[in-house]
């Protein structure tokens, strides 16, 4: 079968779990599956994901091929496949925009923001570089808070002519508007902000889901949590956090009984603790009543490599992405990206979400 031929922006750590996941399974294609959702959708393997070209801002990324720049910091994820073989893709200066958070060129640690000084490119350009690395798909991975880079880019798309999967809390395929400009130029697009395959809103809904089908009351919840890698040290600019907090909020809103009032809800990105990298914690508590109004408490803690966590699901939308351009689908996913996302267009139950995109993959 062809390739999948995949763009990127933002080669952060995100990215580098997405390309070292796809050489991971794709070196041997007889390796347990552990860690993905689905071995092959339509046909297509993780390894059969090729990323063709990248975007990035930062001196040490520009300029260099994807599989070395993946590796430099200020990424700090696990390396769980070092050997991967130089592709021929290069990773390219991006526009600034809003993708950079002031405070972040004024960390001392090894892990700060190097600008680059290459020159920075005009729509015009980034379209004529994507449409000459034959790119299928678009994926975003700027920082949170990147609302104007991230239309930017979506624009670059849809002049392009590539499908879009929005992976931050930016809302592109839950605007309608945007969803109707993609469906209007016959593309798809999934989004927005994309779920971990175990992290800490998708665990949260799950048992949040659980109160309401066994008739527990929740009353209030919180989800604190704490990181390390550049994602928490941009999210310490509380403007830049709007959106993300909105995002999972509403994740967890929607599959409660009754909507909780704002200060009985907190969920969202607390701090930035530099030594745990790429670690994330989490911490959830919930109170409400159970039978007879008897007081119930739940409290959770959740420790999980960040970005290794979302790349499996990263690999099932790349390849929901494709099979919907081969169908010729168009505008926003609504099974795919409910499944894969906490806001996507329409909330649906993570039951549902399964449901139908497992419909999606396999319509007979």
């Amino acid at each position: 079968m062809d390739k999948i031929r995949i763009a990127i922006v933002g080669i952060g750590n995100c990215a580098s779990a997405l390309v070292q996941g796809i050489n991971y399974y794709g070196s041997d294609p007889s390796r347990n599956p552990t860690g993905l959702m689905h071995q092959q959708i339509g046909g297509y393997r993780p390894g059969d994901i090729e990323v063709v070209i990248g975007f990035d801002i930062d001196q040490r990324k520009v300029g260099r091929d994807i599989s070395r720049a993946i590796f430099a910091p200020p990424n700090c994820t696990t390396v769980f496949c070092k050997d991967i073989a130089t592709t021929g893709a290069m990773v390219h200066m991006g526009p600034i925009l809003d993708g950079l958070s002031e405070h972040m060129l004024q960390q001392p640690s090894r892990r700060t923001f190097v600008p680059s000084t290459a020159p920075q490119p005009d729509k015009a350009k980034v379209v004529r570089l994507l449409q000459e690395s034959r790119a299928e798909i678009l994926l975003n991975y700027l920082p949170v808070g990147s609302e104007e880079a991230s239309r930017f880019y979506a624009e670059c798309a849809l002049e392009a002519g590539l499908a879009f999967i929005n992976n931050i809390p930016v809302f592109i395929a839950s605007d309608p508007e945007w969803a109707d400009r993609f469906k209007q130029r016959g593309l798809p697009i999934i989004g927005d902000d994309i779920k971990s395959q175990v992290g800490a809103t998708i665990t949260h809904r799950v048992l949040t889901d659980l109160f309401r089908k066994r008739g527990v009351k929740l009353e209030r919840t919180y989800q604190l949590n704490t990181g390390g890698n550049t994602d928490f040290l941009n999210m310490l600019n509380r403007h830049r956090l709007a959106s993300k907090k909105l995002s999972k909020t509403e994740a967890v809103q929607a599959v409660c009984a009754s909507r909780l009032i704002e200060e009985n809800i907190h969920i969202g990105p607390s701090d930035y603790v530099a030594w745990q990298k790429d670690n994330k914690i989490c911490f959830i508590r919930m109170e409400g009543k159970l039978f007879g109004d008897v007081p119930i408490e739940i409290e959770l803690r959740l420790s999980v490599e960040d970005s290794p966590n979302s790349a499996g699901v990263a690999i099932d939308a790349v390849r929901c992405a494709k099979l919907a351009l081969e169908r010729g689908l168009k505008g926003a996913l609504e099974g795919p990206s409910a499944y894969f996302c906490k806001h996507p267009p329409k909330q649906f139950t993570d039951e549902e979400a399964f449901l139908l995109t497992e419909k999606f993959i396999r319509p007979d």
